[in-house]
């Protein structure tokens, strides 16, 4: 029989349910992460919820199963929660390790395993392979065990995850301020695990997909400009929404939208956060950010003399420096982004009420913020394009960037290449292409940036025509 050979990627582990996201191979990284727990804490304990997709409970209760009978406590969420619950609930229940049964942005098919760390973010890589390396080829010991055996050990308890994160946001912001302000809200949950909190702190936001929907109607919930278009169309239909906040599958990804229905990247996002926290709330702090942000971020940070380090991808890089340094923000180009004063962990939810807060306190529109941004970094624009290739090609387009091959993308001259994490092709101040494997998924990405839309549109075009033919 040849057993699944189960890696963690980027964010954990990830795979489509019923081939190899089985409640035996849940089992065989719970039984790696219990023999993990009991090799380095003398009391270890766990915090467990699952997001919205097919089989949460199940699989939270298999891995439940195996922790118990290794005499490892367990808190676990009854019902459907967001990643930043369960890390909030790991720092708040002081739990060894927070997991969370999720494939966050990933297609409906799949389900994944993320492995958050005492102090409420991702745990470090080095850890995650420790784990990895010690996953069995079977684990039976959960099989003959009922869900009421368990709960009869008194070594499992259910907690309300989402009250106490809500209850944490109450006390964070105004949201008072951001109600009688008349900015007009929406929030787009993408049938995913954030669906319920906002109606709760902010009742008067229009809801677009905030009911429990396992398939996500066959929607990847990434939030980004194609997958919202129903988000879109809602707010230049109605001519009364001021800003729109999206969130993804489990939630810790934010997505954002203007008054004129028009998406707005993280990249912007980032320099309004800062720019908010910075200007107008004093705070101060380090700056790190993903390989594929923008340069402009390095701008604004020389602006306001903050210090700016560049991270590979995957926010567990951004984590382990949050924890150790003082940190203002850690972000991401995918819209996962962490501030001071929170857990070091993307959180959509948060970002999107400092955005809110910030509009309601200013008494501005975004597009008023968002000028306020360019006239300390300039305007921009900025698109990230996926490419569904064969392997093969892949492979070809990798080793050709390995070897310098792409001096040129049509009139564009390459001036420099920068590889931290994947091929970023500068062609001036104002524009660049990069080019990078996904590393959850099978897609080769491409992100350009230009001063106008058009020229980034261009730009990525005139990058496919290259690197495919």
């Amino acid at each position: 029989m040849n057993v699944t050979k189960i890696k963690f990627g980027t964010d954990g582990w990830r795979s489509i349910i019923g081939e190899d996201y089985t409640t035996q191979n849940v089992a065989r990284v719970s039984e790696a992460v219990a023999v993990w727990l009991l090799e380095n804490y003398d009391l270890p304990s766990v915090v467990l919820g699952h997001d919205c997709r097919f089989g949460g409970e199940l699989f939270l209760q298999t891995a439940a199963k195996v922790f118990v009978k290794n005499g490892i406590a367990v808190k676990y969420a009854k019902g459907f929660v967001s990643t930043p619950m369960v890390s909030l609930g790991a720092v708040r229940y002081e739990a060894s390790l927070g997991i969370v049964f999720t494939a966050s942005h990933n297609p409906p098919g799949y389900n994944g395993y993320k492995l958050k760390a005492h102090y409420g973010g991702p745990l470090s890589p080095a850890k995650v392979q420790e784990i990895e390396d010690g996953i069995p080829d079977h684990a039976n010991e959960y099989r003959d065990f009922t869900w009421e055996e368990v709960l009869e050990t008194g070594l499992a308890s259910s907690v309300d995850l989402e009250r106490e994160y809500i209850d944490t946001v109450r006390n964070a912001f105004d949201l008072e301020a951001i109600q009688k302000s008349g900015v007009r809200l929406a929030f787009d949950a993408m049938y995913g695990a954030g669906q319920n909190v906002v109606r709760q702190i902010l009742p008067d936001t229009k809801e677009l997909h905030c009911e429990h929907n396992p398939s996500f109607k066959g929607q990847a919930p990434e939030p980004i400009a194609k997958n919202l278009q129903e988000l879109s169309a809602f707010i230049k239909a109605s001519k009364s929404i001021d800003c729109a906040l999206a969130t993804d599958g489990d939630a810790d990804r934010i997505g954002l939208y203007d008054a004129k229905g028009e998406f707005v990247d993280s990249h912007h996002i980032i320099l309004l956060l800062i720019h908010y926290l910075v200007k107008y709330k004093g705070m101060t702090g380090k700056v790190v950010t993903a390989f594929s942000c923008t340069p402009r971020i390095e701008r604004m940070c020389k602006h306001y003399g903050l210090d700016h380090e560049t991270v590979k991808i995957g926010f567990k890089y951004i984590a382990g420096i949050m924890v150790d340094e003082d940190v203002l923000l850690g972000g991401e180009e995918s819209g996962g982004i962490a501030v001071k004063g929170h857990i070091p962990e993307r959180d959509g939810i948060w970002m999107g009420l400092i955005i809110w807060e910030f509009m309601a306190k200013s008494g501005k529109t975004l597009d008023d913020l968002i000028e306020e941004v360019y006239e300390i970094v300039g305007a921009f624009k900025f698109e990230r394009s996926d490419l569904y290739i064969t392997e093969e090609l892949k492979q070809t387009i990798i080793a050709n960037c390995k070897a310098n091959k792409y001096t040129s993308f049509g009139k564009y001259q390459v001036q420099r290449v920068e590889t931290t994490d994947g091929f970023k092709f500068f062609f001036d101040d104002d524009r660049w292409l990069m080019i990078r494997p996904s590393g959850t998924e099978p897609v080769l990405r491409t992100y350009a940036e230009a001063p106008t839309l058009e020229e980034v549109r261009e730009i990525l075009r005139i990058c496919e025509e290259t690197i495919t033919h």
